[in-house]
């Protein structure tokens, strides 16, 4: 088939009711209503000659062609950008979208700097649109190969294959627990390791087998998508759990929070940006990179100065 205009309007339509998981949350984003969306989701099915998904009582649900369809149309809106992008910097100006993934609470961390790499890249190129995206590192590295990310910040203790891993500063990571718990009261002299690994503890849904928290604690007996939930967990005064120190610092000021046994349950986790390989790497991508890497490089510069 021929792809047209129209084609591509549908096809993002599509795209758009796949991101949200139903055409009612895809209504903000296309400022139309739920029936022009299904409307068009039919004219696209009987355009494709297959049925892309479900929809009914039962909610949203992608059939398996619709799953490979959006596969394919992530790749293809991702190429259209890409070649908006490569043409502009054939006349010497950086164009288009520029989207990057970040992991959730890592504003409060004096070491990220994204935000001055941004402001950076955006005095030089008003005209690039930025969208920043969050979700687990694992997501990430899938998202930044197959080129529906450009840039993706977080920790990769598991590298892949065909991406560029540029080391950019460490995360502090303590051990907490909050008032109510049965340890808030008992003074770290009086602690062993042993005991505190036999506490309930939160973890986090991407972290794998031989991460710190699973190596510690085998009464992991709750999970989380993210710190913001683990958190909540945490402040339960139910389960102990791992918390970067930036994170966790207005809480123990406020004396909700306290580390527990900080010199033996503490880990550092290496941050990094992620893109592809600077040949297959989008001028966008090549460009925000070098502008995380002139931030960081001034930092060093600084730090070593008498």
């Amino acid at each position: 088939m021929q792809l047209a205009g129209t084609d591509l309007r549908l096809l993002r339509v599509f795209d758009a009711v796949v991101r949200h998981r139903g055409f009612a949350a895809a209504q903000a984003e296309l400022n139309v209503s739920q029936s022009t969306i299904s409307t068009q989701i039919t004219a696209l099915e009987d355009r494709l000659g297959v049925t892309l998904c479900r929809r009914g009582r039962a909610g949203f649900r992608l059939t398996q062609k619709g799953e490979a369809v959006h596969a394919a149309v992530v790749r293809l809106l991702a190429a259209t950008e890409e070649f908006v992008s490569e043409t502009a910097a054939l006349r010497g100006t950086l164009s288009g979208t520029l989207r990057i993934g970040l992991v959730d609470h890592v504003v409060t961390d004096p070491n990220f700097r994204l935000p001055e790499a941004i402001s950076a890249l955006e005095r030089r190129a008003h005209s690039v649109r930025f969208e920043l995206a969050q979700g687990s590192p694992q997501e990430f590295q899938t998202r930044v190969l197959e080129g529906s990310l450009h840039l993706a910040i977080g920790s990769f203790p598991h590298k892949v294959a065909g991406l560029n891993y540029r080391k950019l500063y460490d995360e502090e990571n303590f051990l907490y627990c909050a008032q109510g718990h049965p340890l808030w009261s008992v003074p770290d002299a009086a602690l062993t390791p042993e005991f505190v690994s036999s506490m309930r503890a939160v973890g986090r849904s991407y972290w794998r087998d031989d991460h710190w928290n699973n190596r510690d604690f085998p009464h992991t007996t709750a999970m989380a998508q993210g710190l913001e939930q683990q958190l909540v967990m945490i402040l339960s005064g139910s389960f102990i759990g791992y918390m970067p120190d930036h994170s966790a610092r207005r809480w123990v000021e406020a004396g909700r929070l306290r580390a527990i046994l900080p010199e033996r349950f503490l880990y550092r986790c290496p941050f990094e940006a992620i893109t592809r390989p600077d040949a297959e790497a989008s001028p966008l991508a090549q460009a925000m990179r070098l502008e995380l890497e002139a931030v960081y490089t001034r930092d060093a510069e600084i730090s070593v100065t008498p």
